[in-house]
């Protein structure tokens, strides 16, 4: 069997271009992960997710957990049959969206015990479990489970927080065991704060992971502090494996964190945008809503080759979002997810012609200059 691996292949500066290997195929990376929360990346079929280039998608352990359960996952085959995906599959631990359910959980050292957004019933998340259930699913990619304090928090707070997830890390690794051609990635914890972020990962490299994920951000900081945190904590982690940054983001933050030596990143952004009536384009963000493109007969970029530019105006695009048409969210979401993957194309290929700084100069060339204008 093909074991879990990664490799290096070109640097620029201390950004970096390579290829996660997994038994299910190839990553490359840097990698944006489409997000598939209730085992769907909504509005597209998996066969559409994997013709804009996605390699990888995310799957989420606590939407999962409560329907329709990762044990009748895992009868049915595992949520790679289950979703017809066949290749690879991150999931996250849970712990960011229990996190959000303040008014509904119960803290403690052994775990989370929460009540469900769909019917209120009772359930508790550890460690244990949280390992226990992405193995049920199937997952390539497991990630530990961590406790994310809201920004802004006092620093005693954060410090306490970081100090649990390294001992849930320590447990979820035990839990986790050996599991070849699988991975476990450990979650970089510590807020805004250097030390307690260097402390962190000093910690998880004690225990030892297949890949370091830098957690606790895009949680109400801002870019200027996500960046701060990003100038120094890559510089922590182990050269040789993946960094992945959770939840991140916007593509010019994407842009700013490869830069700054990221290999790995999912948002749901791009379909959330999609279904929303915004597309996200190299010339910056357009709201198809807007009454400016009635009658506008343009593409939304006459340089991309999606579904939604190569096939349908702006006109038309801007008439099914009005009417509440189905297909709107499907060709305005196959357009975000393909521009991504185009951009992590470009920012891969930049790496490897030693040519980073130029793209993104180019990149925020265009995507500050807006919209065109209408005809």
């Amino acid at each position: 069997m093909t074991r879990f691996s990664f490799r290096i292949d070109a640097r620029n500066g201390r950004a970096r271009t390579g290829l996660i290997s997994t038994p299910r195929g190839e990553i490359r990376t840097p990698a944006f992960m489409p997000v598939g929360t209730a085992a769907t990346v909504k509005a597209m079929l998996p066969e559409s997710v994997r013709a804009t280039g996605a390699d990888i998608l995310l799957g989420n352990t606590y939407h999962l957990m409560l329907r329709p359960t990762a044990e009748r996952i895992a009868k049915l085959g595992g949520l790679h049959r289950f979703m017809n995906w066949e290749r690879p599959i991150l999931t996250d631990s849970g712990g960011f969206q229990v996190m959000s359910l303040a008014d509904l959980r119960k803290l403690t050292e052994e775990g989370v015990t929460f009540r469900s957004h769909v019917d209120g019933s009772k359930h508790h998340l550890s460690p244990e479990r949280s390992i226990e259930i992405q193995r049920l699913l199937g997952s390539d990619i497991v990630m530990a489970f961590d406790e994310c304090p809201a920004l802004p928090a006092t620093e005693a707070a954060v410090t306490a927080s970081m100090r649990l997830s390294m001992r849930w890390a320590q447990r979820s690794r035990d839990a986790f065991g050996d599991r070849p051609g699988h991975a476990l990635f450990g979650i970089v914890q510590g807020g805004v704060t250097a030390a307690l972020r260097e402390e962190s990962a000093a910690a998880l490299k004690s225990i030892g992971f297949e890949g370091y994920a830098i957690g606790g951000l895009a949680v109400g900081e801002g870019q200027e502090a996500m960046f701060g945190v990003l100038d120094y904590t890559p510089g922590f982690l182990p050269e040789d494996r993946p960094r992945y940054l959770m939840g991140v983001g916007k593509p010019d933050d994407i842009v700013g964190a490869v830069a700054r030596g990221v290999d790995m990143f999912d948002c749901v952004l791009p379909s959330r945008s999609g279904r929303t009536g915004q597309a996200l384009t190299r010339r910056g963000p357009v709201n198809i809503k807007n009454a400016r493109h009635a009658e506008d007969p343009r593409p939304l970029d006459p340089d991309c080759s999606c579904p939604a530019c190569r096939s349908y105006s702006r006109a038309y695009l801007h008439h099914v979002f009005k009417a509440g048409e189905i297909i709107s969210s499907m060709l305005l979401t196959w357009h975000n997810l393909h521009y991504y993957q185009e951009l992590m194309a470009g920012l891969r290929g930049a790496i490897a012609a030693g040519t980073l700084e130029t793209f993104i100069e180019s990149f925020h060339r265009g995507y500050s200059a807006g919209d065109l204008e209408p005809l």
